[in-house]
């Protein structure tokens, strides 16, 4: 297509600004752009990942099923695992590093169950029997004593801020490390009897990324004890029988900084030289889970286990069966338990099988995201629009081919997402720049209003004419969603003009229940309502207003569901109830007309919107059809209220109160919802008392009692509380709180 100069002007302001977007993205590298990056590079380790090699001597000890079958729930007696550290030992193990952290004395010793034993005869027997017995910890220290074992501890920022000394000792190369490694001022670890006599005590702290997937993992960190080796880092120090570990850092002899410094460059340990980030950190490259990787610890304690799996190599013990392992998110694998990483990490380091993000990297992809920009950009001035989104494809291939063989055949971590990102921006702003000035010569209509307005807001505008330009204030108002469930399932078979009745039947008998009761519609969305009240006019006892109309829309749904139905036995079909999720939510917004000076709307923004719109959502997650906040229903405290407890909705830090809605006022204050009531708080007490077995029960009791169309939200509790009874919630004030991973 010709392009005459009296359009480029448009074109060349547009690509400019855009141009300078991926200038000022390509040096800020904001966190979007690093999650972009991530995605790459996991997708790379999933598409190539690292083989295993059963040949390296690294394997995992587990607790897994078949161990707690054999011998019992875990934790398990420290005899016991004195038991499997001398099995391993006598087995040749070369290191045996424990990822699980002794910070507490035994609880199954028998002295330890002395002394909670209340005083009289029944003590003093057990006393005198326990007087001659040594304590579990004890006979676990010297089993660790007698062998090459590291123990885990974890660095904290909360606890005790004494630790015990370091086992490692450590030798620095230029400048001192400390200030570029991770700072912790305290420390969960082992007690002081197993700490001394282990040979070797490492971090079990990740580092992982904002989306919580574990890509780079530091080999020391700082803690109150000085420098701290990974535990990893301490397993293969054992295994090699070496004393000290050596930090080279900037500055030092051979890694000249010009007097910069720039942070640590290698830590070497035995015979082991390994490059690491500045932070000491390395970036594994994961392979999959391999079965022969681990060895059951039941094996270990039957005498079933080979010897040769055992003898001359890194054992890693910590617990993988489900519901007691570390677990972790991995590029390759969203749940893998943490020995099993910490077992990588070493395979990783005995094979050199890391990948590194060269100092160069950032650089030349903004090098690269450039030269895309400006390739793409003058190809739109040249040739037709295909022609130059056909190049920007090759050029994206060419760019994400290249990426990949750095990284299979190299390791080096370089991003294709950027530049690619940079030639897509810069097709799609210029080809929409263009097709905007192409357009513009045939525009002779001008934009207007294209929303249904309230009456009352109709009213308000023509009293007050100056709400017509671009503004607002703020104002507290109630807020409704409404939303027709599995829409697209009722909407199978329907043609255009049956899709078109039924919207217009649907929507007619709702929007008229919003109305009757004062309030504003905003917008339709497909089948969905967004209302309000109290805006551009005040309404008085607005929120009780909303929940009438949303009891209301209740009742209208059901003469809909039965119309529907009526008419569908007449035609000799097949009906489909439709059901329907309301949110409601009080709070502070700002209304007014937003838009631009060519279009704008009457609407309302904020985080009270945006919370009601999340309360709709959680209608289908607890299976009702009214939702509201604990604001609301404290300002419309009159009505039928059931509490469902504290709900953490997705973009919002802080829980929610929620609360369905059974009925109007004269059902509130009738006996059969005083019973109702009464039996569901005493099921929520015992959901905030993380009681979640009696919660459970209690939730199938009300099943029983309440009305059909009420099963299904007492069926969901039921389930919520039996997947809190397996995985039991981590504690918080005022009670186990709903985490909702999507809308």
């Amino acid at each position: 297509m010709k392009r005459t100069r009296r359009r480029r002007p448009a074109y060349y302001l547009a690509t400019a600004t855009a141009a300078l977007a991926v200038l000022a993205i390509g040096r800020l590298q904001p966190p979007a752009l690093d999650d972009l990056r991530n995605f790459v590079f996991d997708t790379f380790q999933r598409l190539a990942p690292q083989p295993y090699d059963p040949g390296l001597p690294v394997r995992v000890v587990a607790v897994d099923e078949e161990s707690l079958a054999a011998f019992g729930q875990w934790p398990w007696p420290r005899t016991r695992l004195a038991e499997l550290v001398d099995k391993l030992a006598e087995a040749g193990a070369a290191a045996i590093a424990f990822d699980i952290i002794f910070s507490e004395e035994d609880q199954t010793s028998l002295d330890h169950f002395v002394r909670r034993l209340p005083d009289g005869p029944a003590k003093v027997e057990i006393v005198a029997v326990a007087a001659n017995a040594i304590p579990n910890d004890r006979l676990f220290a010297r089993a660790i004593a007698a062998a090459p074992v590291a123990l885990g501890l974890t660095l904290s920022n909360v606890g005790p801020k004494s630790a015990s000394p370091p086992k490692a000792g450590v030798a620095i190369a230029g400048d001192d490390p400390t200030s570029f490694l991770s700072r912790f001022p305290a420390a969960v670890t082992p007690i002081a009897e197993l700490a001394e006599a282990a040979r070797g005590l490492g971090a079990t702290n990740w580092a992982p990324d904002r989306d919580g997937v574990v890509r780079r993992v530091p080999l020391l960190g700082v803690g109150p004890g000085g420098l701290t080796p990974s535990l990893a880092l301490e397993a293969l120090r054992l295994a090699q029988g070496a004393s000290t570990l050596v930090i080279r850092s900037s500055n030092a002899s051979g890694e000249t900084a010009f007097g910069r410094q720039t942070g640590v460059n290698a830590v070497k340990v035995g015979a082991f030289e390994i490059a690491v980030g500045a932070a000491a950190d390395i970036r594994p490259r994961y392979g999959a889970e391999a079965p022969e990787r681990v060895l059951s610890a039941a094996a270990v304690l039957q005498g079933r286990a080979p010897r040769d799996e055992i003898e001359g190599r890194i054992l890693f013990i910590g617990a993988t069966a489900i519901g007691l392992g570390d677990i972790r998110a991995t590029p390759l694998q969203p749940t893998l338990p943490g020995v099993e990483i910490h077992s990588q990490i070493v395979e990783s380091l005995l094979s050199g099988a890391l990948l590194s993000r060269p100092d160069w990297a950032a650089g030349l992809e903004l090098v690269a995201a450039g030269a895309a920009f400006v390739l793409v950009a003058s190809l739109l001035l040249l040739v037709a629009p295909l022609f130059s989104a056909l190049a920007a494809i090759g050029l994206i291939t060419a760019l994400f081919t290249a990426s990949f063989w750095a990284f299979d055949r190299a390791g080096l971590l370089v991003d294709a997402a950027f530049p690619s990102l940079s030639a897509a921006l810069a097709y799609g702003v210029g080809a929409v720049a263009l097709w905007r000035n192409d357009q513009a010569a045939r525009r002779h209509v001008h934009m207007a209003f294209g929303k249904f307005i309230a009456p009352a807001v109709v009213e308000g505008l023509v009293e007050h004419p100056e709400r017509l330009v671009l503004g607002g204030e703020t104002r507290e108002l109630t807020v409704l969603f409404s939303d027709l469930r599995d829409f697209s399932t009722i909407s199978e078979g329907l043609t255009a003009q049956e899709l078109t009745h039924f919207m217009n039947a649907y929507l007619t008998p709702m929007t008229d229940a919003i109305l009757d009761r004062e309030g504003t519609v905003d917008k339709y969305i497909g089948d969905a309502v967004m209302a309000f009240w109290n805006a551009p006019l005040d309404i008085a006892d607005h929120p009780r207003k909303a929940v009438c109309a949303a009891l209301d829309m209740r009742a209208a749904m059901a003469r809909f569901n039965a119309e529907r139905a009526a008419e569908a036995a007449r035609a000799g079909r097949d009906y489909r109830k439709a059901a329907m999720g309301i949110g409601l939510n009080l709070g502070p917004c700002s209304v007014g007309n937003m838009g631009s000076t060519r279009r704008f709307d009457y609407s309302i923004l904020g985080d009270v919107v945006n919370l009601t719109s999340r309360l709709e959502g959680l209608c289908k997650w607890f299976r009702v059809d009214i939702l509201v906040s604990g604001d609301l229903r404290d300002a419309a405290a009159g009505f039928a209220w059931l509490d469902l407890g504290a709900a953490q909705v997705v973009g919002r830090s802080a829980p929610t109160r929620i609360y369905a809605l059974a009925g109007d006022e004269a059902f509130a204050a009738s006996e059969a919802f005083a019973a109702w009531r009464d039996e569901h708080r005493t099921m929520m007490r015992y959901h905030a008392e993380w009681d979640f077995t009696r919660a459970r029960a209690a939730a199938a009791r009300m099943m029983a009692i309440v009305e059909p169309h009420w099963t299904g939200c007492y069926l969901a509790l039921e389930q919520r509380f039996a997947a809190f009874e397996a995985v039991p919630p981590a504690k918080s004030d005022g009670g186990p709180i709903w985490k909702m991973d999507s809308k």
